[in-house]
């Protein structure tokens, strides 16, 4: 029998992310796991003719990168031939998304749903030359009159419509809406073609499901984007019967597991079921949770339903986040569940996690607001003071402002914590005109989090930022804004180290698998990213620019780079325009979508 590695890594710096975060010169790999790390001179001793030596070359190998907070499916589909792209760039203006509606109204059949994703109110002329000029349906009637339009904002919490498709969602289009303020309504209450959160998601679940065929294609493409950004895991978090689109719907578990029986599957993945929309009750979660059944995979470690998500309130930049004080202009924000008051809807956010809980698997709950952080904590700790059961690491995801109270709790039971670095890095200057300066600040508090004992992952939620890493390490060491460049809450930074714990050994503990996968440990899987560069010397300014060359996951090489690749340089800012005491800017579109555009006030 051969005992020599079929793999090792040479000439560089191996992060091994265990306990001691020690820092090695090579790695050796046998039948998928690692079998040595430690000093050069020994691993090359055990190769012989079979080996395939790979020189790092000065460069740094790490544990495979695990998103774990990304809609993948969601990410496939919303990319072009699928849906049109009404984003900055491609887009400037309302004129212009017009034109892209009328260019693909054009090429349907009267009936047929035409899709499009990213518009943003701050890159839109019509917009920054006058504010009270908003989109309507009445810009997409005059070229979709026959077809229904639905375009998805940059932040996925609003759509705007034409009225051929709010006629298929059921409304009245000369109703009264003014009292709805989910449905934006013109002086004389008549819906205007912009819907936020619950209603939005209701007319999207009109849209027709996607083929079989397409939705495959869109999870292959989206796997092998990852595999070329050197991420080996993921944690899809909204695949169920509550997703009004139908790629992200339960048949979304078909396409997963037709890649990993066909041995296509780059990436492994881990699915929460959706399975209680926005201002659901537990009814709805109980009925759908019983109807879910269970999901036989071939290979657990490639993929496996886990638990369940529910959504507890928005996001901050649509106020709809429950917050314990006043937003910037009013208002506090609610919970996104059933009830008429505060008290009844926290009352059914109880209930809801205590049956999921007792369901169980693990229950990742959606919460941003400070105010709505206090109630999913405590409605953990309750269900599992309820229902005992060993370790069932439940956690936030987002969890924008949690306190000092609940990071203790956190801590105590171990209830995990899912932040956003990148989307951190993009939205802090638009946060001031929302939440004020000091929220802003604390927005994200990984130093207070993990000094605390919080075990704190790293996520991009793309499509709401695209699944790239190293902005997301460089943000946690920075905490510098995306546009100005603004440091926000410098007590905040943490090391290089402990932001890569965020998207390697820390997620793994989060998918329960820290004992196989996470870390450069003998008898762990090979799963490893390779970049060009030694980022234990790289400024962190330029993190986001070092180069994937290799990612290997469980010993097979899944991606190689194949030419050199020049490293971006970071574009200059660029005015967009000024609409009232405030500015946009847009900077390095390339590095994240849709949501570049920032406010600064």
């Amino acid at each position: 029998m051969n005992e020599a590695p079929d793999l090792i890594f040479v000439n560089g710096q191996v992060l091994t992310v265990n306990e001691s975060n020690d820092v090695v010169e090579a790695l050796a790999v046998r039948d998928g796991v690692i079998v040595a790390v430690g000093d050069a001179n020994t691993i090359k001793a055990m190769a012989d003719a079979t080996t395939r030596v790979v020189d790092l070359d000065g460069g740094t190998l790490l544990p495979g990168i695990n998103d774990s907070h990304i809609h993948a499916v969601s990410l496939g589909t919303l990319t072009p031939p699928f849906t049109l792209d009404v984003s900055y760039p491609a887009v400037r203006s309302i004129a212009d998304v017009v034109e892209a509606v009328r260019a693909a109204a054009a090429t349907r059949a009267p009936g047929e749903w035409i899709m499009g994703v990213g518009w943003d109110l701050g890159f839109l002329d019509e917009y920054r030359a006058d504010p009270s000029r908003l989109p309507t349906r009445h810009d997409l009637d005059a070229v979709s009159p026959n077809n229904p339009v639905f375009l998805q904002d940059f932040s996925f919490h609003a759509g705007w419509v034409n009225s051929a498709a709010l006629v298929v969602g059921g409304f009245d289009l000369v109703g009264n809406f003014a009292d709805d303020p989910m449905v934006v309504s013109d002086d004389d209450g008549h819906p205007t073609g912009v819907l936020y959160e619950r209603v939005q998601i209701a007319l999207r679940a009109c849209v027709p499901v996607m083929t079989s065929d397409q939705r495959l294609q869109a999870v292959r493409n989206v796997q092998r984007r990852l595999s070329s950004l050197g991420v080996t895991s993921i944690t899809d978090p909204a695949i169920g019967p509550a997703d009004p689109n139908g790629a992200m719907g339960t048949d979304g578990l078909e396409s997963y597991l037709q890649l990993v029986s066909s041995g296509e599957a780059t990436v492994r993945t881990n699915v929460l079921r959706f399975v209680a929309s926005m201002s659901s009750s537990l009814d709805e979660l109980a009925k759908n949770l019983a109807a879910f059944g269970s999901t036989p995979t071939p290979d657990s470690r490639m993929f496996q339903v886990v638990g369940t998500k529910i959504f507890a309130d928005g996001i901050p930049p649509n106020k709809t986040a429950w917050m314990k004080q006043d937003y910037v202009g009013g208002g506090r924000g609610a919970l996104t569940i059933a009830g008429e008051t505060d008290e009844e809807r926290e009352a059914e956010l109880r209930r809801m996690i205590q049956h999921a809980h007792d369901h169980g698997g693990q229950v990742g709950v959606h919460v941003t607001g400070d105010r709505s952080v206090v109630a999913v904590v405590h409605a953990f700790v309750a269900a599992m003071e309820n229902s005992p059961r060993p370790d069932p690491r439940h956690y936030l995801i987002h969890s924008d402002f949690l306190a000092a109270p609940e990071m203790e709790l956190c801590a105590k039971y171990g209830i995990g914590s899912n932040m956003n670095p990148s989307i951190k890095w993009t939205i802090a200057d638009l946060q001031v005109g929302f939440v004020g300066r000091d929220l802003a600040d604390y927005e994200w508090p990984y130093r207070s989090a993990i000094d605390a004992g919080v075990v704190v992952c790293s996520s991009s939620d793309a499509p709401v930022t695209m699944p790239d890493w190293r902005q997301g390490v460089s943000t946690m060491i920075l905490r510098k804004s995306k546009a100005t460049g603004d440091v926000f809450g410098p007590e905040q930074c943490i090391t290089l180290m402990e932001a890569i714990r965020t998207y390697t050994i820390n997620p793994a503990w989060q998918d329960r698998a820290e004992n196989w996968k996470g870390s450069l440990e003998v008898g762990k899987v090979a799963d490893l990213c390779m970049v060009r560069e030694n980022l234990l010397d790289t400024d962190p300014h330029e993190i986001p620019d070092v180069t994937v060359t290799m990612t290997v996951l469980g010993g097979r090489v899944v991606y190689q780079e194949t030419e050199p690749v020049t490293p971006r340089s970071p574009a200059p800012a660029e005015v967009l325009g000024h609409y009232g005491s405030r500015v946009r800017i847009a900077y390095r579109p390339d590095m994240c979508c849709p949501y570049d555009a920032l406010v600064l006030g």
